[in-house]
């Protein structure tokens, strides 16, 4: 938090009277409305008021939101026009965890406190080959995460500890067999779950954000091939597209 304090001011010294305001992204359980983040694993932060923390410490009004309600917002208002679009899609953002971002009617879906979209927790199977931010082996996360593509592609190549899903996404794109296994296998798994969120809320289009979406040419088939393979016959699909947002060079 102090890092992020000393980065608005450097901000707010450099742009004198243009800022605003600050939005934090956080990567697990937050209530936007009184800007607490309830539970975030990875910092094991629980009812940490961080809104009113930043906010005293830089004089601005400070919004927080799920990381994965972020990026959905950021699709839904200047990602390409077929997501933008259409009313009901679902964003699903790969990182070290797995989140989803659910836009109804052209609003994101919150549910109770902020809940909502919390899937990277949903069971899909056993022997994870890592555990969950949960503690958990059959999460949907423990699966389908950066952490788990990395995990798999160790276990193929022996390639050591630091070795980053970036390092991965790189080497399976310079033609790498192991490292294009573990990305199909991975994105194999994402489908499972993208295939349940289909079938729950129909929605118009899927959404795929992350580093992994820089694989799409390698990955896209074996994760529409779960999900045509899962989602039952007379049921609606979904479109499922690759985000096209991030740091641009």
């Amino acid at each position: 938090l102090g890092h992020v304090i000393d980065v608005v001011h450097a901000f707010t010294e450099r742009y004198k009277g243009s800022i605003e305001g600050v939005g934090v992204s956080l990567p697990g359980l937050v209530d936007p409305s009184t800007g607490t983040a309830l539970y975030i694993p990875y910092f094991l932060w629980r009812d940490l008021p961080i809104s009113e923390k930043i906010s005293n410490a830089v004089g601005l009004p400070v919004v927080i939101d799920n990381d994965a309600n972020a990026v959905a917002l950021a699709e839904l208002w200047f990602g390409r026009p077929e997501v933008n679009d259409v009313r009901d899609f679902i964003l699903v953002l790969v990182a070290e965890g797995v989140g989803t971002g659910i836009i109804f009617d052209g609003q994101v879906y919150r549910g109770q406190r902020g809940a909502a979209g919390e899937f990277g927790h949903m069971v899909i199977g056993s022997g994870a080959p890592v555990r969950c931010s949960c503690g958990g082996v059959d999460c949907w996360e423990a699966f389908s995460s950066e952490r788990a593509a990395i995990a798999r592609y160790q276990k193929l190549s022996g390639a050591p500890a630091n070795t980053t899903f970036i390092e991965v996404v790189d080497r399976a794109l310079a033609g790498e067999a192991n490292a294009k296994a573990s990305l199909v296998e991975t994105a194999r798994q994402l489908g499972v779950g993208i295939s349940n969120l289909i079938i729950g809320f129909s929605p118009e289009a899927v959404v795929v954000g992350g580093e992994i979406a820089r694989a799409w040419d390698l990955i896209e088939s074996g994760l529409t091939e779960t999900i045509a393979n899962s989602v039952r016959r007379g049921l609606p699909s979904a479109r499922i597209l690759p985000s096209t947002l991030g740091e641009k060079p």
